[in-house]
């Protein structure tokens, strides 16, 4: 008995591993049942018998994703109380963790129309819990223009561009800042 749940457990994995690894190279909307059993080495039918709907699929590739790459500890930032602190903080710690990434991270925000929605949930309520904490400790959170910019400072796409223009995280973090106290100032 404890082969055959040890078998069981081997399969989920290598099937969830499989979702994983073409998430990450194809992307989500690109990754078909019949190609996570071809690289999982398993029929279809066993994968159905593991997952019975690409939703449960996605909740497991999500979860295992995200064990071994969690996001920064947004908890952590409030050591901080000087705002633009706090924010070269975050957003160094965020852009690393983008950059460590990449490919996952673009493949997922550009396929979230794709996917199940709570994937899609997941990503905005981390990128509001982060905005939460990062615009707290400014004297004048409620201002709009500042909400906006931070806003646009933690999306993936704005790393993106600061990255291709050959900044590293810490300077990426350091110039984004540096804009949103100029803006306040």
């Amino acid at each position: 008995m404890g082969k055959r749940l040890e078998d069981i457990d081997g399969t989920r994995r290598r099937i969830v591993e499989a979702a994983v690894e073409l998430h990450g190279t194809v992307g989500p909307a690109n990754t078909t049942i019949s190609g996570v059993a071809a690289r999982a080495g398993v029929q279809r039918s066993t994968l159905y018998r593991h997952f019975p709907d690409e939703e449960t699929l996605f909740g497991a590739c999500t979860s295992h994703w995200f064990a071994r790459h969690p996001w920064p500890r947004v908890e952590d930032w409030r050591v901080e109380d000087d705002a633009a602190v706090r924010l070269e903080r975050g957003l160094r710690e965020l852009y690393r963790y983008y950059d460590e990434n990449e490919q996952m991270m673009s493949n997922s925000f550009r396929d979230v129309a794709v996917m199940p929605a709570f994937v899609g949930e997941s990503l905005r309520a981390q990128l509001d819990n982060m905005h939460a904490v990062l615009i707290e400790p400014w004297p004048r959170p409620d201002d709009h223009r500042l909400q906006i910019a931070i806003r646009h400072a933690l999306h993936l796409h704005t790393w993106q561009s600061l990255a291709s223009n050959g900044l590293r995280p810490s300077q990426a973090s350091e110039l984004m800042t540096a804009m949103v106290v100029g803006l306040v100032s």
